[in-house]
């Protein structure tokens, strides 16, 4: 995973309770920027990274997430002080990920995305338990004619109860009965049978290993590699739920 270094403050995305900012770093690429000093915690970020990385391993598009060295010094020139605090409190590695100009939210009214497609997101976010793909708030955008998806900071959320959490990795997931793709979703058995082989334990371990240390607490390293592998452990019952889910449309 790339490091890059956060240059010039462009502008603030104030639709998310974290206040992401759209930054321009020294390789001269826009991101997206997520601070770890932000109220949901470096927590936000694993999963973020986690979740997105797991995505881009199923065939998911999912922008390019870098992660990014932050000097408090970026702030200096903002008027903003709620902005300026939370730069000051995010010094050292943050994440970021690839602003795509020019995309367009996705409308569940407009644009019917492809069967196949739709069906590999719900199985994705169902695996990492994103509560954050709703129509209220569907996290997916049109660009260049593919859906993206994007910011999964609210996923993997057993690791705010520590490590007791991944006792419940083959827990019901709830959330899926209202994901903005589940009507456009194609069959979700054949997505299971396509994309589970492509997450070996491997490459869990491999995407794991992306974090940073300083971003890892309770629950560690291993406690995330482990609620993965439960979860994907045959019969996945996750994928049955939301195959009864659909049904029930």
């Amino acid at each position: 995973m790339r490091t890059v270094s956060a240059r010039r403050y462009v502008t603030p995305l104030r639709e998310g309770g974290s206040l992401p900012a759209i930054v321009e770093a020294d390789d001269l690429g826009t991101y997206v920027l997520k601070f770890r000093g932000a109220g949901q915690g470096p927590k936000a970020l694993v999963a973020e990274l986690v979740a997105g990385e797991i995505g881009r391993a199923l065939g998911i598009a999912v922008p390019e997430i870098v992660l990014m060295e932050v000097d408090p010094i970026l702030g200096r020139s903002e008027p903003d002080y709620e902005i300026r605090s939370l730069i000051k409190a995010s010094p050292g590695l943050n994440l970021a990920i690839d602003y795509l100009p020019g995309s367009i939210a996705f409308d569940p009214a407009g644009k019917p995305p492809d069967a196949q497609v739709a069906a590999a997101i719900v199985w994705f976010d169902a695996l990492v338990t994103n509560v954050d793909r709703t129509p209220r708030n569907a996290n997916l955008l049109w660009w260049h004619a593919r859906l993206y998806a994007i910011d999964h900071g609210a996923s993997l959320y057993f690791h705010h109860q520590g490590a007791a959490g991944v006792a419940k990795a083959r827990a019901p997931f709830p959330g899926i009965r209202e994901h903005v793709l589940l009507p456009f979703a194609g069959d979700l058995s054949a997505a299971d049978a396509a994309l589970a082989p492509r997450l070996s334990p491997a490459t869990i371990r491999d995407i794991v290993s992306l974090v940073p240390d300083e971003w890892l607490g309770d629950p560690p390293r291993a406690a995330y590699v482990e609620f993965l592998e439960r979860r994907l452990a045959e019969p996945r019952e996750f994928v049955e739920e939301a195959a009864r889910a659909q049904h029930q449309l």
